[in-house]
């Protein structure tokens, strides 16, 4: 290779690492545009806030699995707990929507913390069957909590008809403005997510997942830091159960049931697990393959299923995460 080549392709390596720079830069300002002109360019709009919403879920589940290494298979629990959480306090204490989303983290905080603090001390297999054998216990505690949940028929009568910001009222039966409103919070949690990660707890977080060994010789408390992590993870999940509740208008007892949390996994696996956007587009492949299959054969998870285990195969990156990595040196 001549020197006059050499140069061409350091031109172009540079234009790429300038591009990918760039892009990581101001990734939350790029995601936010695109949000922004989502429901512009999808069939309807359910599916377009649907979206947003699990990729949230998914976006909070990444944070443990892809960023920190722990595959929890009990995250169903916090976005279950955000759902009921934020249901039960417009329903039984008619609280305003801005105070019961909050209530709604808070929701998915407490249950991480609670499934956190026995789950982290444990590891590898053990940790995934912890998560799944604590989520399934508070799955029996909301289904038996009838009188608050409404048990197996669940919690239902979550009516927001409006929704007042800064003194302004809004229809929030409108598919628009309620599409606009949960994508508020997502960029907020998309922003919150952003500073997680620049900041020196999240590089703790990477150190923990590439060598733990190593990390807690240089003084780390690698349990607390996993504590910590599942707890952020909590508050991501309820916000998502939070706006799922008042997208639904009710809270299904099957929110809670340890398929949603298999529900999590694919979406990361399917989008990227490590990257910032992977989450938002596995839950976007998986949610329309599955409103698209399900028109034509009730048999659909067989072929969304069949497109999973393809893109574990030849993409073992996820969709996105390939797409970032190309032509990576």
């Amino acid at each position: 290779m001549n020197q006059a080549s050499q140069a061409t392709l350091a031109r172009a390596r540079d234009a790429n690492l300038d591009w990918r720079e760039l892009a990581t830069r101001y990734r939350v300002l790029l995601v936010s545009a695109f949000l922004l002109a989502f429901p512009l360019v999808m069939p309807f709009t359910a599916l377009a806030i649907n979206i947003l919403i699990y990729g949230l879920y998914a976006l909070g589940f990444n944070l443990l699995f892809g960023y920190l290494g722990l595959l929890s298979f009990g995250h169903a629990a916090l976005l279950g707990a955000g759902a009921y959480f934020c249901g039960i306090a417009i329903v039984h204490f008619g609280m305003p929507w801005f105070a019961a989303i909050a209530i709604g983290v808070l929701g998915g905080v407490i249950t991480a913390a609670a499934i956190g603090a026995l789950a982290t001390r444990t590891r590898g297999i053990y940790f995934a069957m912890v998560t799944l054998a604590l989520s399934q216990c508070v799955y029996y505690l909301f289904y038996q909590a009838v009188d608050w949940t409404g048990g197996e028929n669940g919690l239902r009568g979550i009516n927001v008809r409006e929704i007042g910001i800064f003194g302004i009222s809004f229809d929030f039966i409108n598919p628009m403005t309620r599409y606009y409103v949960v994508a508020g919070f997502v960029i907020l949690a998309l922003i919150v997510l952003s500073r997680i990660l620049a900041s020196p707890f999240g590089a703790v977080i990477e150190a923990v997942r590439e060598n733990e060994e190593r990390a807690r010789a240089s003084g780390y408390n690698v349990t607390l830091v996993r504590l910590i992590t599942f707890i952020l993870s909590g508050a991501f999940c309820g916000l998502a159960g939070a706006l799922y509740a008042l997208q639904l208008s009710t809270v299904p007892i099957e929110i809670m049931h340890y398929e949603t949390s298999g529900l999590a996994v694919m979406m990361c696996l399917l989008g990227g697990m490590g990257t910032f956007f992977g989450p938002f587009v596995g839950a976007a492949v998986f949610l329309m393959l599955e409103n698209l299959v399900s028109l034509w054969t009730v048999h659909w998870q067989l072929i969304v299923g069949a497109v999973f285990m393809i893109c574990v195969l030849f993409f073992p990156r996820g969709i996105w995460g390939t797409l970032t990595m190309r032509g990576k040196s």
